[in-house]
């Protein structure tokens, strides 16, 4: 099954959510048919190229997080589903709008599919992925459903500009930069969550609070990664480390770096991430000083601020096996060092 591995990659990482992947496994493999059926086409290149990066695994902690929000919140029928399978669908085709807009090498641990089938091969299915998530969100009959997820994506699409816009500005506030990835990663996360409360008709309390705990959820997991580009390995990435910096992206352990350096290095970060122009040695350099500047560990404890107050969020919900899932899954999101 596509999600198979997911769902043991998930289980085997550290802050372990393994009960989370438990609790939905039968959920998730109605969410792996949909998937499958749907990525098909008569056109033999999108099911390929689609299934190159759906079926390398990744976390899927979007569709997860939908169908636990949907049952969390007393869901009982199977509209979350459908959903899920949207949310994973928006989802993949934005990385495969990223990794040609980044030429990034590799996603997941796989090579990325741009390399494989040409970039404009990659961004088309990425189109039909859009379509594709579009008819299923259509398919549920729940207008505020669809208003959720098409809201975000049109949201995710103004970040990723903005990012492009301002990746190599090294005077980017740190405001600005939460804005950004806010835009282009939490969102979705909040939308995740939020569609699947609304698909399980609570209250506009409940599916705010839902929404919250995705917002920060998203959050955290988005400045873990930035960290991790710095203090982790390939493998614990499914890309390259240092490919934000090799790339030029200014993000918040590199912005606070450069905040906390003095102007012996400035001249460095400017060559480095301002005009691009790097040596095989100049992302060691980078890392060394990211670390002792405490840059790391400054965006690392903002992210655990995050996970603390996605927990919070979950208040207005029963204490139960799955609402203490979806805390392990905020603690999970700030535990992962290589």
């Amino acid at each position: 099954m596509v999600l198979d591995a997911a769902a043991a990659t998930l289980a085997r990482q550290p802050g372990s959510v393994d009960r989370l992947v438990r609790l939905t496994a039968a959920d998730m493999a109605g969410v792996d048919r949909l998937i499958t059926d749907r990525m098909q086409s008569d056109v033999p290149v999108i099911p390929a190229l689609a299934e190159h990066l759906i079926a390398a695994g990744g976390k899927r902690l979007r569709p997860l997080l939908t169908v636990a929000a949907a049952r969390l919140a007393g869901s009982e029928n199977d509209h979350c589903l459908k959903l899920a399978a949207a949310v994973e669908f928006i989802h993949t085709a934005t990385l495969l709008h990223d990794d040609v807009v980044d030429g990034s090498q590799l996603r997941r641990g796989k090579v990325a599919a741009h390399l494989i089938w040409g970039a404009a091969q990659s961004v088309l299915v990425g189109d039909f992925l859009f379509a594709r998530a579009f008819e299923l969100m259509v398919e549920t009959d729940s207008m505020r459903a669809l208003q959720i997820l098409a809201q975000a994506s049109r949201v995710i699409a103004e970040g990723e500009v903005m990012q492009l816009m301002r990746s190599h500005d090294l005077n980017l506030s740190q405001a600005l930069y939460l804005e950004i990835i806010q835009a282009k990663t939490a969102e979705l996360f909040a939308a995740a969550a939020e569609a699947g409360a609304v698909s399980a008709g609570v209250d506009a309390e409940r599916s705010k609070a839902l929404r919250d705990y995705g917002m920060s959820l998203g959050l955290a997991f988005q400045l873990a990664d930035d960290a991790l580009d710095y203090g982790g390995a390939t493998e614990t990435l499914g890309k390259n480390a240092g490919d934000d910096f090799r790339e030029g992206k200014a993000t918040l352990p590199l912005l606070l770096a450069i905040a906390r350096s003095g102007p012996r290095e400035a001249e460095f970060w400017e060559r480095a991430i301002g005009r691009r122009e790097q040596t095989e040695a100049d992302f060691r350099r980078a890392r060394e000083l990211i670390i002792g500047t405490g840059a790391l560990d400054a965006t690392l404890d903002l992210a655990a601020e995050y996970a603390d107050k996605a927990k919070a969020a979950l208040a207005l919900f029963p204490a139960n096996e799955l609402r203490e899932s979806l805390e392990s899954l905020a603690d999970f999101a700030v535990s992962r060092r290589a």
